[in-house]
C-alpha cells in the first residue's frame, strides 16, 4: 500500500531511489515489490535507472468529477499545508492521489493544472510541539488526556481533559475539551500545550451530548468570542 500510494502521489516518472526513500526499503526490495505489484495487475511503466509511472491502478474503481469539483478538491487539500499539521497534510495528499488515480486522463490533466490556489502567510501560525496523532486518537476513541498547559498569562497548569474536537482556524489550532479540574468547557491553544499523555478515563458515549451542550451555550452567549480565535475564561 505504501508503494502504491507513493506511485500515485509523486510526479511521474519516479526514480527507484526516491521510491525506496519514500517507502523506507532498500532498492533491491523495491524492485521485488514492483514485480509483485505488476504480477497483481498494476500497470507500472518504467525500469531501473529510468523511473516508474503507475498507468493503471487495479485497486481503485473509476470515478468522474466536474472541473469545479476537481478544483474544490485540490483547493481543500492544498490548504492543509498551512495548518501546521504535517501528518494531516500528508494524509490529504495521499487521499487526493488515490482520487486522481481513478480519473480519466482529461480530468487528471485538469487536476494537475488547477487555476485556484490557496495562500497563507508562512509565519502566522505558532508551532505545535505535542504528538498530534495522540491528540486525534483521543478525540476519535473518546478517552481522556492529561495536559500540561501554559495559558495566555503564562501560567502553567496540569489537568485531565476530555478532548471533544479541534478547530483549525486561520491563525491557531484550538482544542475544545471538557476540563475535569473545573468541570466545565475549556478551549485551549494547541501550540501552548507543553505536553500530553493518555488519561485513564473513557467518556464514551458522552461526546455528542457534551458537544450539543457547548453549542447550545454558545448560541445563548451571542456576544462570546469565536472559539477558534480567542480563549474563554482561564483557570
Amino acid at each position: 500500500m505504501r508503494l502504491m500510494n507513493a506511485l500515485r502521489r509523486l510526479p511521474a516518472p519516479v526514480t527507484a531511489a526516491r521510491l525506496a526513500e519514500e517507502t523506507e526499503i532498500s532498492r533491491r526490495q523495491l524492485y521485488r515489490d514492483i514485480a509483485t505489484l505488476r504480477a497483481g495487475g498494476a500497470l507500472i511503466d518504467g525500469a531501473a535507472g529510468v523511473g516508474y509511472a503507475l498507468t493503471e491502478d487495479p485497486v481503485l474503481p473509476p470515478q468522474s468529477f466536474s472541473q469545479l469539483e476537481i478544483e474544490a478538491l485540490m483547493l481543500g487539500i492544498g490548504s492543509l499545508g498551512f495548518l501546521g499539521d504535517a501528518t494531516l497534510a500528508r494524509a490529504g495528499r495521499d487521499a487526493v492521489a488515490r482520487i486522481i488515480a481513478t480519473l480519466p486522463n482529461r480530468q487528471v490533466h485538469q487536476a494537475m493544472h488547477t487555476v485556484m490556489r490557496t495562500w497563507c502567510p508562512a509565519d502566522t501560525r505558532p508551532d505545535v510541539a505535542i504528538d498530534m496523532d495522540l491528540l486525534r486518537q483521543a478525540c476519535w476513541e473518546e478517552y481522556s488526556l492529561w495536559v500540561r498547559y501554559c495559558d495566555l498569562k503564562n501560567q502553567v497548569s496540569e489537568r485531565e481533559v476530555w478532548p471533544l474536537g479541534m478547530s483549525y482556524g486561520p491563525e491557531a489550532l484550538m482544542l475544545l475539551a471538557f476540563c475535569q479540574l473545573r468541570r466545565d468547557y475549556r478551549v485551549f491553544h494547541v501550540s501552548r500545550i507543553e505536553s500530553l499523555r493518555p488519561g485513564g478515563t473513557s467518556f464514551r458515549p458522552r461526546r455528542v451530548e457534551l458537544l450539543r451542550g457547548f453549542t447550545s451555550r454558545r448560541m445563548e452567549e451571542k456576544q462570546g468570542p469565536p472559539i477558534c480565535t480567542e480563549m474563554p475564561r482561564q483557570s
